[in-house]
């Protein structure tokens, strides 16, 4: 399954870094596209090991708010 993410901004390149790290390393998740001049994350995951919340939680807790 694939899921795109809104955020409410991006700062700088580090705040990319940090997301694609702490998503990728999420078991389920397959891979983490941060568009920084769109503030979106494109998340394809396995939704029978980790569900959609969950991961916008994990970007939450990282420090960043959603739209």
């Amino acid at each position: 399954m694939e899921k795109k993410i809104r955020l409410e901004t991006l700062t700088c390149p580090s705040c990319v870094a940090k997301i694609e790290k702490g998503v990728s390393q999420m078991e389920g998740v397959e891979a983490v596209d941060v568009g920084f001049n769109t503030s979106t994350v494109r998340v394809s995951f396995d939704e029978k090991k980790v569900d959609a919340n969950v991961i916008e939680q994990r970007i939450k807790d990282l420090g960043f708010a959603l739209r």
